[in-house]
């Protein structure tokens, strides 16, 4: 009969210390966002997949073709391909893709290119069924940003 009363008295205990912190959390400011009917700020230092960072002029991409980026990523996330550019030096980007299911946004690819041509995107937002989606062909991306600014 002696455990019975103070299970009791430690339950009720318990019970009476949550309802005190519930009570105290109540009166708090609300931290929850409601996503997706409120969209949620990035901080500066957000890291999403990589972008390539097009020309400001021409809207080209700045990348020479050095393939640093390709070198320097420890996923083997990134693949890219140039041709020799017609009537002038180096090589023109034909291509260049980014398998972010492998990629761990280590940022040893933006940190490698001397030429200023990558950047972490604020694309927060990535859900897919298919792991195709997110493969991901940077420059074709380039090309849309470049016409939704025209």
């Amino acid at each position: 009969m002696n455990g019975y009363w103070s299970d009791i008295i430690t339950g009720s205990k318990s019970l009476v210390t949550g309802l005190m912190i519930t009570a105290r959390e109540f009166f708090k400011p609300v931290v929850t966002e409601q996503y997706p009917y409120e969209v949620p700020t990035m901080t500066p230092l957000f890291r999403g997949h990589i972008e390539l960072i097009g020309n400001a002029e021409t809207g080209a991409p700045n990348c020479v073709v050095c393939g640093m980026c390709q070198r320097a990523c420890p996923s083997d996330c990134i693949s890219l391909d140039g041709k020799k550019a017609e009537g002038g030096k180096g090589k023109v980007l034909t291509s260049y893709s980014l398998d972010f299911t492998k990629c761990s946004l280590c940022g040893q690819c933006v940190e490698s290119c001397n030429f200023d041509a990558l950047r972490f995107s604020k694309d927060y937002n990535l859900a897919g069924f298919d792991k195709n989606e997110f493969i991901m062909d940077l420059l074709q991306r380039l090309e849309e940003q470049n016409r939704c600014k025209h």
